[in-house]
């Protein structure tokens, strides 16, 4: 109802027409009450829908966008393969072109939304393993023969956002459903990607402010030796050092979606955004566990749940290691 599912996507299709640095607000806001409708939210808004709205003809969005910006429909996004992870160009899932259609074999994992979600975009092989320019976009909707989803993972955290395999059983899908030119799949998700690394970043920063704002009220409701836990230095020291990581990750944020909204290189900025948000909302989440003490172990109070959910933050869209050598390369370049 409040356009939450078409942030990006510009109001002739039916989208809250707003850009990133007001996208970032609404995952940071969300994020802070669940991280999991949080993930659901960026997944559906920067990955599925934005890969659709960057890379597809007018057709394409006339077709899809207005059921994803009203969230009639729930988009999916699929790159990782189980052997694959982070070496992408080493997909195993291949499509081999038949007349006009497009033969789908091979399977996806950590993939979310992949057994709710109505729609689909997949990358997968249509050239040589290892070949950047070998890979190809497709569009896939739900209930398309030989194309459904496969075991939902049993997580640690983000539970109420799904996570499952896609198969693709000899799927057929249209050359009309391909985004942009095949060949260049590979190229648009590093693009993805770029704009995935902030939406991260800004689910991370949601779930480290949940855990501050918990960690403030608990501390002075909380009473030891006569007076709140937070009149002690080692308590107080701990909600500055918090307090202090959060804006610091979030300045790097709006700087990265800023850059992105005047249409420049965010590569390095969407790492650094990525790599230091993810850090702190971990970081975070464990000091108010021990703000908390032993309740803080228990699911009585929320902080247990920031914890479990801050380390997807660390791992979705690519691991701090990676986000490191993104922005290695950049900063040697």
């Amino acid at each position: 109802e409040l356009g939450l599912m078409g942030v990006l996507v510009p109001q002739e299709y039916g989208g809250a027409g707003l850009s990133y640095s007001e996208y970032v607000t609404v995952v940071e806001e969300i994020s802070k009450l669940d991280g999991a409708i949080g993930l659901s939210v960026a997944a559906h808004n920067s990955l599925c829908t934005g890969h659709i709205l960057q890379f597809g003809n007018e057709q394409q969005k006339q077709q899809w966008l207005p059921k994803l910006a009203s969230g009639e429909w729930i988009g999916a996004w699929g790159l990782t393969e189980p052997n694959t992870g982070s070496d992408a160009g080493n997909m195993r899932t291949f499509a081999e072109q038949d007349g006009d259609y497009w033969v789908i074999n091979g399977a996806k994992n950590f993939i979310t939304h992949g057994k709710s979600g109505n729609i689909a975009v997949v990358i997968v092989r249509t050239g040589e393993v290892g070949d950047s320019h070998g890979m190809t976009a497709f569009v896939i909707e739900k209930g398309t023969k030989g194309f459904y989803a496969g075991r939902k993972e049993d997580k640690l955290g983000m539970r109420a956002s799904e996570t499952t395999e896609l198969i693709f059983d000899n799927c057929r899908v249209h050359k009309d459903n391909i985004l942009g030119k095949v060949g260049q799949g590979f190229i648009q998700a590093l693009k993805i990607l770029d704009g995935g690394r902030i939406s991260i970043a800004s689910l991370s920063l949601g779930i480290a402010q949940g855990a501050l704002e918990e960690s403030i009220k608990y501390s002075k409701e909380r009473h030891q030796f006569n007076k709140p836990i937070s009149d002690f230095q080692a308590i107080s020291f701990k909600l500055v050092d918090m307090s202090t990581q959060i804006e610091a990750a979030r300045l790097l944020i709006e700087k990265a979606a800023f850059l992105k909204d005047q249409g420049k290189k965010i590569q390095k900025e969407s790492a650094m955004a990525k790599y230091y948000a993810s850090e702190v909302a971990v970081n975070v989440s464990t000091e108010a566990v021990q703000i908390f003490g032993g309740y803080g172990y228990t699911k009585d109070y929320p902080v247990e749940k920031y914890y479990r959910d801050s380390k997807l933050c660390t791992i979705g869209e690519g691991t701090s290691e990676i986000q490191k050598l993104v922005i290695s390369r950049a900063i040697l370049k």
